[in-house]
């Protein structure tokens, strides 16, 4: 997998049991679309509708609604695991008073994804170009030698 400028070229790497790889011209370009948040906890991969964050001088957690951007120090986190979060002794949990809802997307996120889509229908690609019969008279690093035989 390759990163450009213009997004990630995905390819097929030949593995066993997989199809065979992708001519170079078939390779498909992915652009890159702002992603819904995932939960922080290891193995999850809920949506985060909500944010935790450490008062350490309080001595306090605090689950709150999922913050609009992602801050240092602060962890997102899924319905289960924000109504689940337990602290260690002498710490108090703070909860937003509620239901965690899954955040609504905005339209920077709408217009991103339609962008998206229409710079992967455009058909920009360059066209194939035909093999020539003969030797090109092209130094490459790679030569073809004659056969012994």
């Amino acid at each position: 997998m390759a990163h450009t400028p213009r997004g990630t070229l995905v390819q097929n790497r030949g593995v066993a049991g997989a199809p065979a790889p992708l001519p170079s011209r078939e390779r498909l370009w992915c652009s890159t679309v702002p992603s819904v948040r995932k939960c922080s906890r290891t193995g999850c991969l809920e949506p985060a509708v909500a944010t935790l964050t450490y008062a350490y001088s309080d001595s306090t957690a605090v689950v709150g609604p999922l913050a609009t951007a992602s801050e240092p120090h602060s962890y997102d986190l899924c319905e289960e695991h924000a109504l689940r979060l337990t602290v260690p002794k002498g710490w108090e949990v703070v909860r937003h008073e509620g239901d965690f809802s899954a955040p609504e997307p905005s339209s920077d996120e709408l217009t991103a994804l339609a962008e998206a889509v229409r710079e992967a229908g455009r058909s920009d690609r360059p066209a194939p170009q035909a093999e020539p019969d003969g030797p090109s008279g092209r130094r490459g690093h790679l030569r073809v030698l004659p056969g012994r035989g």
